[in-house]
């Protein structure tokens, strides 16, 4: 277990999030029932599901100059994040994402990354000190690919545990897949990966394990209401999901990602970390919103206590 900050290195958004019966077809103008502006981006959601969770935590990342940035900026610090490395960028927006989420819970989202296309190589060295001293550091594919390439070096380098949440899902090279540590894709972030369908939770387990055989280390295959399919070298295991009344999916996987991260800082073993991940992630699709949906530490404690779930 190492001491240092977790480090998450990704995209900062502000969310405009509109809830409506159901998704809109082409052409068509439809009505909806709410209308919320909150802090977003999964770099920054990853940031503050770590800090909530009771995680010490910077972020590495990019704003404009502008309101949105400002009202960013401030959200960090209420959060306890250090955003002594999160940069203003005069010639590009904050990146904004337009989120639809329908009546079941389910989301489409438009993302406009602006400020997030310019968190450079520049910037992950100016983090490099800061990156090879962390206990964990934490990537998403919302900033340049070289950029993310760039600081699994650094932290490979150094020994500082990465994991990926490869979303937006977009194909990667085995080359770069294999110098991280875990990978915490969606089912369409890994049917993406490998070229593969996924129809079944056993279908779920052969990718995961074809994963393995790439070279990635530990591969948490997540499945939403189904649960998380774990991939080691060593065995493969299907983790349920809790069952809980879902609101908004949008910030599960980043919940999950930021509460896993904590756990394995707190020196938890990988299956103990995915309890807790899973727990987080299932409060946070019960309520409106990304960052506004994250949960604190007793929250997630409380909720696992009262399943009976045994993880520390």
């Amino acid at each position: 277990m190492r001491t240092g900050d977790i480090v998450v290195v990704g995209s900062i958004n502000m969310d405009l999030v509109a809830r409506t019966d159901r998704m809109p077809r082409g052409g068509e103008t439809l009505l909806g029932s709410d209308f919320r502006m909150v802090p977003g981006g999964k770099g920054a959601n990853q940031a503050v599901a770590v800090a909530r969770a009771g995680g010490k935590i910077k972020m590495v990342g990019r704003v404009g100059n502008d309101v949105f940035g400002d009202h960013l900026i401030a959200n960090f610090h209420e959060n306890g994040i250090d955003t002594e490395l999160v940069g203003r960028t005069p010639e590009a927006g904050t990146g904004v994402a337009i989120i639809l989420v329908d009546a079941d819970g389910e989301n489409s989202i438009v993302v406009v990354p602006g400020a997030n296309n310019c968190v450079s190589l520049k910037d992950v060295e100016a983090a490099r000190t800061v990156l090879e001293s962390a206990s964990i550091v934490l990537l998403q594919l919302e900033i340049p690919l070289e950029t993310v390439a760039a600081v699994i070096g650094i932290a490979r380098g150094a020994g500082v545990p990465v994991i990926l949440d490869p979303g937006p899902a977009r194909p990667l090279g085995r080359e770069l897949l294999t110098q991280v540590d875990i990978i915490t894709p969606n089912e369409h972030e890994a049917q993406i990966l490998a070229g593969k369908e996924i129809h079944s939770i056993d279908d779920a387990r052969r990718l995961a394990a074809e994963f393995v055989d790439w070279g990635i280390k530990h591969v948490l295959l997540k499945l939403g209401g189904q649960g998380v399919v774990m991939a080691t070298g060593e065995a493969i295991e299907h983790i349920p999901a809790h069952k809980v009344r879902v609101e908004d999916t949008t910030a599960a996987g980043d919940s999950f990602a930021g509460g896993l991260a904590v756990a394995l800082a707190e020196g938890y073993p990988l299956r103990q970390a995915v309890h807790f991940a899973n727990a987080v992630g299932a409060l946070a699709v019960t309520r409106l919103g990304a960052q506004s949906a994250i949960p604190k530490r007793a929250e997630v404690e409380q909720f696992l206590s009262e399943r009976g779930v045994i993880w520390s």
